[in-house]
């Protein structure tokens, strides 16, 4: 399939993929957003003006409600569903349009995530009642001494001797804190020790109890501070309490950091539009910006690292939608959807600034817009150090312990993802097993990047076998980090290859996107060659995992890229 038709374009937007319902509340988003014009856009931001009209249009269409309810909780509903394909889909139609629009529907996601873990009926029906209604949610866990480490909560409820509790404590920086009717809180027990003292339990924004402090960023987005102040806490406002509520804290994040590649998807593809439209009508020396070789090297790039966010992505979903108990490979593919495609939207938008300069800066430019906005992708539900720390959990697994497992097929059938929810304790990570790596690389070994890129795969595992991390090594984040880089690539370029025989990329495409992988890998070897704890044996290795791409297909990809031109412009 042409490489193109993988870009969101909003004037022909039709996701065939999915049922109806689901078709007419993607494309009434879209309509909405267009309606009100690229200028409204624009000036909300630089205004900061708050977000309501929007949260208004997701009330009275029921978007939130149909979206993200599961289908246990949708009273019989049968377009009420739990289904990562067209979630993610959602997230990159309002990444599109800019991250302060996405916000709120991902910290709704968030905030519902220990609500929908529970057993607790009550909680469950309020909270799909109150999504109904046109409300939000929100995910009390952070907190500003402690950030989000859940080990050291300030937030205390003490018994109240009839039952129930007052909670005390607050949080901070918290989306939709000033406005959601469902916030999850986590925080502890008073007088309990150990993991018994943990507990998740619902609060509303509307409370007397419920003190908000103020809004924390200066932007468009609700993020608040807020504080509980002898809160009650009624048993059916407990979701969760001891290791439970532990698991659910960070089963949430499992659930909710995959919409962050999503968000970035849509944001660099808006900005890919406004670019080459720009840039190839912009005259300089009497030729087109486009007529220069680095600007055409600045596209191509930036255009074959979208492709590759949009291929690993798409393929992520259909592990997580076919996730049980005995299949989690989803837990490795979600840190790095966060980690590696949020970054990649990074490098694609500096790219596209780069090439459209000082238009990239002018009020009337979205490309503004995304080169605020694409900075928060990578800091959000965990930094990208603490995501690495976690992929390198599976590597051991994954490079040298496979295991068969049936063909994940093409998820976006209208089911409701309903292991989600039930996860199950968040450990055990190391007893993952994954396929082998290697089939997807020798089913492509004829494109010469893809083969190049086999060669540096296989060499960083014969490092790990015999070069691997001195104990000390172990304890040098500096160092494990960019060996977590260099172990990314090798399991982003698995299922970047398995989604391009799904779909029957373009190979000139594929080659272009492993190029980049390519000279990625080589920075990373260096990186570690210059560490200043790495050994003699894993410096020769680094400098012997240095390849030059290549890839003959630059010409080919660049006509693919300057076609953009002028296809899609927000309406004023």
């Amino acid at each position: 399939m042409p490489s193109t038709d993988l870009l969101l374009h909003p004037h022909r937007y039709d996701p065939g993929q999915f049922d109806p319902e689901t078709k007419r509340l993607l494309r009434a988003t879209i309509d909405w957003f267009e309606s009100r014009g690229k200028r409204k856009l624009l000036a909300d931001f630089h205004g900061k003006v708050r977000y309501q009209d929007f949260l208004d249009f997701v009330g009275e269409n029921d978007v939130f409600a149909t979206f993200l309810t599961p289908a246990r909780d949708a009273d019989g509903n049968p377009d009420k569903r739990w289904d990562t394909a067209r979630i993610a889909a959602m997230s990159e139609v309002l990444g599109f349009y800019g991250i302060n629009y996405w916000y709120p529907w991902q910290v709704t996601v968030l905030g519902l995530g220990p609500v929908w873990q529970s057993d607790n009926a009550v909680a469950r029906q309020r909270a799909a009642s109150e999504l109904a209604r046109g409300q939000v949610a929100a995910f009390g866990l952070s907190e500003k001494e402690h950030g989000a480490d859940i080990y050291a909560s300030d937030m205390v409820l003490t018994p109240d001797g009839e039952g129930g509790y007052r909670a005390n404590g607050g949080k901070y920086y918290i989306g939709n804190g000033d406005c959601a009717t469902t916030v999850s809180v986590f925080g502890r027990i008073a007088g309990v020790e150990g993991p018994d003292q943990y507990v998740f339990f619902a609060a509303d924004s509307t409370h007397p109890n419920y003190l908000l402090v103020r809004n924390v960023v200066p932007a468009q987005m609700y993020v608040s501070q807020f504080e509980l102040s002898d809160y009650p806490v009624a048993a059916q406002d407990i979701l969760h309490t001891g290791e439970a509520a532990f698991s659910a804290a960070l089963n949430t994040v499992n659930i909710g950091k995959f919409n962050l590649c999503f968000g970035g998807i849509g944001l660099a593809t808006h900005a890919l539009y406004e670019a080459i439209t720009h840039a190839h009508n912009r005259i300089l020396y009497g030729k087109p910006v486009t007529n220069f070789t680095h600007v055409r090297t600045g596209f191509v790039e930036a255009y074959t690292r979208l492709i590759g966010m949009r291929l690993f992505s798409d393929r992520a979903v259909d592990y997580f939608r076919s996730a049980n108990a005995e299949d989690r490979r989803y837990l490795l593919y979600n840190p790095i959807t966060k980690m590696k495609v949020t970054t990649e939207a990074e490098k694609v938008i500096a790219l596209l600034g780069d090439v459209v300069a000082a238009k990239g800066f002018e009020s009337d430019s979205f490309t503004t817009v995304a080169k605020s906005d694409v900075t928060g992708l990578p800091k959000l539900e965990g930094t990208v150090a603490v995501n690495l720390a976690l992929i390198l959990k599976f590597m051991p697994a994954y490079l040298f312990q496979p295991q068969d497992y049936p063909a994940v097929p093409t998820r976006t059938d209208s089911a409701d993802d309903e292991f989600l929810f039930r996860q199950g304790p968040a450990r055990g990570l190391g007893k993952i097993r994954f396929h082998d790596w290697h089939g997807a690389y020798r089913k492509f070994a004829h494109v010469p990047t893809v083969a190049q890129f086999t060669e540096q795969a296989e060499s960083f595992a014969q490092l790990i076998q015999n070069a691997p991390p001195t104990p000390e090594q172990q304890g040098d984040l500096d160092f494990t980090l960019t060996l977590g880089e260099l172990f990314t690539l090798i399991v982003y370029g698995q299922l970047i290859l398995e989604q391009a025989e799904i779909i029957g990329l373009d190979e000139d495409v594929l080659g272009a996107v492993f190029e980049v992988l390519v000279r990625d890998f080589s920075g990373h070897a260096v990186a570690l060659h210059g560490k200043r704890s790495s050994t003699q044996a894993q410096q020769e290795w680094a400098l012997g995992a240095v390849r030059k791409p290549v890839s003959s297909s630059f010409d080919q990809v660049w006509e693919q890229v300057v076609a953009l031109a002028g296809v899609y412009e927000m309406k004023p």
